[in-house]
C-alpha cells in the first residue's frame, strides 16, 4: 500500500512541474520534480526497511532520471506536433503538451460531422499519439454563447466525442481517451465579437504524461 501510494505521490508531483519553453529549463525541473519526489518515497521506503537515509537518496536519483526522461520525451512531441499543419501547440505544464483545433476548421456551421479536409490533420494526430503509448488523452469540446446554453452543451459532447471517435478508429486505444464537453462554460475571448467567438469554438486536446 505504502509503495502504491509513493508511485502515486511521485506521478503528481511530476505533473505539478511549472510550465515554461525553454527545454533546457523544463528537463532541469522535469529532473528536480522527481528528485523531490523520490526522495520523499525513497525515505518513506526506506524507513519500512530501516535505512531512510539510504532510501531517500536512491529514490531521489531514480526520480530524477524519471522526470527527466519525461521532460525530454514531451518536448520531443511536441516539435513533432507543432509540424502538423492547422494546430496550435502549447505547454500549460511540464507533464501536459495542450493542442488547440478551431471548430471552423473541423465541422460545418451547427454540424458535429467532421469536415473531409480535417481528417488529414486528424490521422497525423493519431500517428503521433500512437507513438507516445504512455499518456492520455482528454478531448475537449467547447462553443461560443449564441444560442441557447442546453444546446451548446450537447453540440461541443457531440464534437467532442466526434473527434475521439476518429482517432480511435486511427488506431489510439480508447483507454487511452477521453472525451468531454464544456458548452460556452470556458471561453478563450469574449462573445462579444465575432473574432471572439471564433476562438471560443474550439476542441481542446490535452495530452498528458503518466509515469512510464
Amino acid at each position: 500500500m505504502i509503495r502504491k501510494a509513493s508511485i502515486l505521490l511521485l506521478a503528481i508531483v511530476l505533473a505539478a512541474g511549472c510550465a515554461t519553453n525553454d527545454p533546457n529549463q523544463k528537463a532541469k525541473q522535469g529532473a528536480g520534480a522527481g528528485a523531490a519526489a523520490g526522495a520523499i518515497i525513497g525515505a518513506i521506503i526506506g524507513n519500512q526497511g530501516g535505512n531512510n537515509r539510504t532510501g531517500a537518496v536512491v529514490g531521489a536519483a531514480a526520480g530524477a532520471a524519471i522526470g527527466a526522461a519525461i521532460g525530454h520525451r514531451m518536448d520531443k512531441q511536441q516539435q513533432e506536433l507543432q509540424q502538423i499543419p492547422g494546430v496550435e501547440v502549447s505547454r500549460p505544464s511540464e507533464g501536459e503538451i495542450a493542442v488547440n483545433l478551431t471548430n471552423d476548421i473541423l465541422f460545418d456551421f451547427n454540424s458535429s460531422a467532421l469536415r473531409g479536409e480535417s481528417q488529414q490533420t486528424l490521422r497525423d494526430l493519431a500517428a503521433n499519439f500512437r507513438n507516445y503509448p504512455d499518456e492520455q488523452v482528454t478531448v475537449e469540446g467547447h462553443t461560443d454563447s449564441v444560442g441557447t446554453p442546453s444546446y451548446n452543451q450537447t453540440l461541443s459532447e457531440q464534437r467532442a466525442s466526434a473527434v475521439s471517435g476518429y482517432l480511435i478508429d486511427q488506431g489510439v486505444p480508447s483507454s487511452r481517451i477521453t472525451s468531454i464537453g464544456y458548452g460556452e462554460t470556458r471561453p478563450k475571448a469574449s462573445n462579444d465579437t465575432p473574432e471572439g467567438r471564433q476562438l471560443n469554438r474550439r476542441v481542446e486536446i490535452h495530452i498528458r504524461a503518466t509515469q512510464g
